[in-house]
């Protein structure tokens, strides 16, 4: 989420609105939302119910849900999706800002 933080502006500049959905409950998640001061909007999801649809693996043994980044547009579309390997594999924003960029020619 920090990468994201760093590149907000940049989302923002191209209208693309962030949405993190994480596995804490809605407590945990309002505590570390407020905590860090994240700009985006935050959705806890605990019984995994929002992602699952996306094909979000969860995998006991690697700590839980694999982080997955997607792109979807205001019809609903999944425009683009990164499935991580482990919790350390997340997309470079510079490949999502580079897909968002492609996708509006």
């Amino acid at each position: 989420m920090a990468q994201l933080r760093q590149d907000f502006e940049a989302f923002a500049k191209l209208s693309v609105k962030i949405l993190v959905v994480g596995p804490e409950d809605t407590e945990a998640f309002r505590t570390f939302w407020q905590k860090e001061k994240l700009p985006f909007i935050g959705l806890p999801d605990p019984q995994h119910a929002v992602l699952r649809p996306y094909g979000q693996e969860v995998k006991l043994l690697k700590l839980g849900r694999m982080p997955a980044q997607f792109l979807i547009d205001r019809k609903g579309l999944v425009r683009f999706a990164y499935y991580s390997n482990s919790m350390a594999d997340i997309t470079d924003n510079a490949i999502i800002l580079t897909a968002i960029r492609q996708l509006r020619l």
